[in-house]
């Protein structure tokens, strides 16, 4: 179908609906107010998990597909109860949402459509530092109306941070490793994470920024003490894992130096973000002790 055909369907429902919303104002019948979201539907993961965080009771009704995916979101259980949507603007603009919530990379096509329809979309950007947590935290709660839960995320935050920022760092160095030979170098969450577990980022020290190659050669010849890769595997043979099974990678993984670090923890920005870095912390303790024996 056709973006314009799609654009007058929904103008003939939106008028519907307000048709129906002056008749029952009319009965004398409540309408929700105009002031506060109370109807609110997000359609991006991390916009998902925010939402979830901050939003009051019954306030959030639809959320992504991918929000009940437990390898992409942390809060999959928390889902049961909210609609679920494909990011599509007609079964949204159904939805009669009074807020919707994107990240500046969600589908075009469906925001500028939403936006036309009169319906407020806030967007998102992704996080690639603590700092940028805080401020789409903040900045939920700013949408939401919910200003002190969120000012207590990132009170619960910035403690986390404290904790992990004065434990004795161990200088250990790491490797994040991703399908299709992929790393993250400075400029990205990853990164900040890695330096908050008190570890070195082979990445930065190689000069590599955002997420980049990371070819097999170069991390064999940088020989980090620990590999931290997903804990995912494609349900069938791919070739975009074909890096993990390569006898030299699994060379350099054994003994202990590969750790699980599941993607939930570092796609998206919140509090639970800060557990990838207890992670890789934990993993650099349970090896210093090993070679203390």
């Amino acid at each position: 179908m056709q973006i314009n055909q799609i654009l007058s369907r929904c103008a003939r429902l939106r008028a519907l609906l307000v048709a129906l919303s002056g008749f029952a104002s009319g009965l004398g019948l409540p309408v929700a107010a105009a002031e506060q979201p109370r109807r609110v539907v997000s359609m991006n993961v991390c916009t998902d998990q925010l939402a979830m965080l901050v939003a009051a009771e019954g306030q959030l009704h639809s959320v992504s597909y991918l929000a009940r995916d437990p390898n992409t979101s942390v809060l999959a259980d928390r889902t049961h109860g909210l609609v679920l949507n494909h990011g599509l603007a007609e079964e949204i603009f159904l939805m009669r949402p009074d807020l919707v919530l994107a990240g500046t990379y969600t589908t075009r096509t469906t925001v500028e459509l939403l936006r036309r329809l009169g319906i407020r979309v806030e967007e998102f950007a992704p996080d690639s530092s603590i700092a940028d947590i805080r401020l789409n935290i903040l900045r939920m709660g700013e949408v939401l109306g919910r200003n002190e839960r969120a000012a207590a995320l990132v009170a619960e935050l910035d403690q986390g941070v404290a904790e992990l920022a004065g434990a004795k760092a161990s200088q250990r160095t790491v490797a994040t490793y991703y399908a299709n030979s992929y790393t993250s170098g400075s400029g990205t969450l990853v990164d900040e994470i890695v330096k908050l577990s008190g570890l070195v980022n082979v990445a930065d020290t190689l000069g590599l920024r955002g997420t980049a190659r990371l070819p097999l050669e170069m991390l064999v010849l940088a020989s980090p003490d620990l590999i931290a890769a997903s804990d995912e595997n494609y349900d069938a043979p791919a070739l975009a894992q074909a890096n993990f099974v390569h006898p030299a990678f699994r060379a350099i993984a054994e003994n202990g130096r590969s750790v699980a670090l599941p993607s939930r923890y570092t796609i998206c920005g919140a509090p639970f973000t800060l557990e990838a870095a207890r992670l890789l912390r934990g993993a650099a303790s349970k090896l210093d002790q090993e070679n203390a024996r």
